[in-house]
């Protein structure tokens, strides 16, 4: 009878001692833990003329704990091209995505871009739409 008793009784131990071993290391876990929020993440050009402007800047900021490092940034097809701070963002600063469209290609378009980093919310899906048209020609006299 002791000897279930000494048994029941580190085994209570043992399964306390546990529990609040996983409530540290779910804290502990939070503090290592990056978020990126984009202030917004599809973004309408409009229309573009044909050899126009076609470049934005996704913003966002790393409202994690821990230094946001994105790792890749995808977009669907070769007309679009990101660039990205290689550095990682600390917490609480900000950081930006520029995507820059060939606005050489005539017509409506919507573009995907896929942002992976060490964030909870990974990955990130960006979008950028818009329609380019060939400009007006001028009138000469």
């Amino acid at each position: 009878m002791r000897k279930y008793l000494l048994f029941l009784m580190l085994l209570s131990i043992s399964i306390s001692s546990c529990a609040q071993t996983g409530k540290d290391a779910k804290t502990n876990a939070n503090d290592t833990i990056a978020e990126m929020i984009f202030t917004e993440t599809d973004h309408n050009f409009g229309v573009i003329q044909q050899k126009g402007n076609g470049t934005f800047e996704f913003v966002f900021k790393n409202t994690g704990k821990a230094p946001l490092i994105i790792s890749n940034v995808q977009s669907s097809c070769g007309c679009t091209i990101p660039s990205w701070d290689k550095e990682p963002i600390l917490p609480k600063k900000t950081g930006k995505i520029v995507v820059k469209y060939d606005t050489e290609r005539i017509g409506p378009f919507t573009k995907s871009i896929k942002v992976f980093s060490n964030a909870t919310n990974s990955p990130v899906e960006l979008m950028i739409r818009g329609e380019v048209k060939v400009p007006e020609p001028t009138g000469t006299k």
